[in-house]
């Protein structure tokens, strides 16, 4: 009895079947990463989830371009893995457009805003802005 995993075996696949499953990692690789930048899947690392619509694009872009080029090469199998794949996809996109994520980042403009905010105010009040700016100069250091 062999202790080797049945799956982990790429002596045993004939070039079609590891053709096969290589064509079906690049799809799921697709739309993962299309998934993670349209903030459906956390990124792997940070946790965080990330919304880049842009970028999503270009990997839904790839997922069309190999469903176009490879039209009438694939299996039943491999069809429907990458159509699935699209039609998932295109959801996800649709939705994060139609439902953007309320972002973290709106109190850090905020908080930044503030800080910038107070030496401004005291130029805007004094009638010589460039005595004012020295005196601020003078009074940091």
């Amino acid at each position: 009895m062999s202790t080797e995993p049945q799956g982990n075996s790429i002596e045993n696949m004939s070039r079609e079947e590891y053709l096969s499953a290589i064509f079906a990692n690049m799809v799921f690789q697709n739309t993962n990463m299309t998934l993670m930048l349209l903030g459906r899947v956390p990124h792997p690392e940070t946790g965080e989830r990330v919304t880049d619509l842009e970028a999503a694009r270009i990997f839904i872009d790839q997922l069309e371009m190999l469903a176009v080029k490879t039209k009438g090469n694939l299996t039943k199998e491999e069809e429907r893995l990458l159509q699935q794949s699209l039609t998932h996809v295109h959801l996800a996109f649709v939705e994060a457009v139609e439902h953007p994520p309320k972002e973290k980042e709106e109190p850090k403009p905020s908080s930044g805003q503030q800080q910038a905010t107070p030496p401004v105010q005291p130029t805007q009040t004094s009638p010589e802005p460039e005595a004012e700016s020295h005196k601020r100069f003078t009074k940091k250091y």
